[in-house]
């Protein structure tokens, strides 16, 4: 409840405060994370998070995405589908992408599960953000081939992509 004063001589009236109610009321709290979704996927954790930040009631916030899920409006695997195909688009390996579904909430069986099905993008994926960066010659000498290496691994890939990438050849 908000009180509303008058400054000459106090209290007028006890009016119901309705942004409180608009705060805890499940359908304003499904409505807005349904625009959050139309807007993009989200996973579940970074979902309610979203919606308890902006100030919806914790339980309120569980409750309507919860409901969501059972909708099919909200898919932790769609999300990590969709989040690990703008990951490749950026040019980011797969050691990066789980980093970054970690953070975001994603179970790590789920994150196991769908990595693999990118297996052999990554290796051409590692050879394509090499070549863009350093052109199309591979590396000739043991420093360049160490810098290139260093490059993509703060990328995220893994050595067998990396590996891949720089030639895979030993030097002296």
């Amino acid at each position: 409840m908000v009180e509303k004063r008058d400054p000459r001589d106090g209290l007028l009236e006890e009016l119901p405060d309705l942004e409180d109610e608009k705060y805890s009321d499940p359908l304003a709290v499904r409505k807005k994370a349904m625009d959050y979704l139309a807007r993009r996927e989200y996973g579940r954790r970074e979902l309610v998070l979203k919606l308890t930040n902006a100030g919806y009631i914790s339980a309120v916030v569980e409750e309507a995405v919860e409901q969501l899920v059972r909708d099919g409006l909200q898919d932790d695997r769609r999300f990590t589908d969709s989040f690990i195909q703008s990951r490749v688009s950026q040019g980011k390996g797969p050691v990066r992408v789980r980093l970054d579904l970690r953070q975001r909430g994603i179970d790590a069986g789920l994150i196991e599960e769908i990595i693999p099905e990118f297996a052999e993008e990554w290796f051409e994926l590692a050879r394509d953000v090499r070549r863009r960066k350093f052109g199309d010659d591979l590396p000739t000498e043991f420093k360049e081939r160490a810098r290139q290496m260093r490059f993509l691994q703060y990328r995220g890939f893994e050595q067998s992509h990396i590996q891949s990438a720089v030639g895979g050849q030993d030097f002296d």
